[in-house]
């Protein structure tokens, strides 16, 4: 398969899809999504494939959709909204364990797509922002669920309403990520968790998954649902379109309300 902006390699039962945009900080294009999907539902039927590691190139994780560009709101709508929310069903849905190696900044439907894996390693100079408020926009790619289930509703609100970022050890100590590592070390952390989920039982993974996200992730789909239904009136609003415009032309924004 070959998608740009999409690396995917394989080797000794992991594949390892890679956000590969370093230059605009793995920005999310609607192709790369659409091939994190794919690679992912066809790794369900796959034998030969144990994990999946989710992760990006050069300084960030992912910082989310693309929005930049004067044409940000015809790019961004209920089809892309449809495409991401795939993308967590997906990552939540495998039947293989899905770790995210969170190399850098992990934003928007980028943090999203990082909460819905399985585990998730990150370096120490990683940091996590629901950025939406910025653009006038709420979380989607069901943030408004798995931030809430992994550090509660109070951290989850402040994140969300704030738009602050979340340093790595302290997303570490509130429990929204499962590893933390020095930035030196990640690699090799990193190899580490993949290795010990390779040499694990597959079905017996594989129920585990599936018992802890129906145990913690019940709102899952009704916010997904509601995200996009939600998020597809704001995009129509001008406070997102003065967000975007704001955005792209680097000052704050101005809303209103309308």
């Amino acid at each position: 398969m070959s998608v740009q902006g999409l690396a995917v390699t394989e080797e000794d039962g992991v594949l390892t899809l890679r956000f590969d945009r370093p230059e605009v900080f793995n920005a999310l294009s609607g192709e790369m999504v659409l091939g994190v999907c794919e690679a992912l539902e066809r790794a369900n039927s796959r034998d030969d494939v144990r994990v999946v590691v989710l992760t990006g190139s050069g300084p960030a994780f992912s910082t989310g959709a693309d929005i930049g560009g004067d044409d940000a709101a015809q790019r961004f709508d209920v089809r892309a909204l449809d495409v991401a929310n795939r993308m967590i069903r997906a990552i939540v849905e495998c039947h293989k364990p899905v770790i995210a190696g969170v190399n850098g900044v992990a934003a928007g439907v980028g943090l999203s797509a990082a909460l819905a894996c399985d585990l998730a390693v990150a370096t120490e100079s990683a940091s996590f922002l629901l950025a939406f408020a910025r653009v006038g926009l709420m979380p989607d790619g069901g943030a408004s669920a798995t931030v809430a289930a992994a550090i509660g509703r109070p951290r989850a609100m402040r994140m969300a309403m704030l738009a602050e970022p979340l340093s790595a050890p302290d997303a570490h100590a509130a429990g929204l990520i499962s590893h933390l590592a020095a930035d030196a070390d990640y690699q090799a952390e990193l190899a580490s968790v993949v290795k010990r989920v390779r040499h694990g039982a597959p079905l017996g993974l594989t129920a585990t998954k599936r018992a802890i996200n129906q145990a913690s992730l019940a709102a899952l789909e009704p916010a997904l649902e509601y995200e996009r239904d939600t998020q597809t009136m704001l995009l129509r609003t001008a406070d997102v379109a003065e967000g975007m415009a704001a955005f792209s032309q680097k000052r704050h924004p101005r809303f209103c309300g309308e």
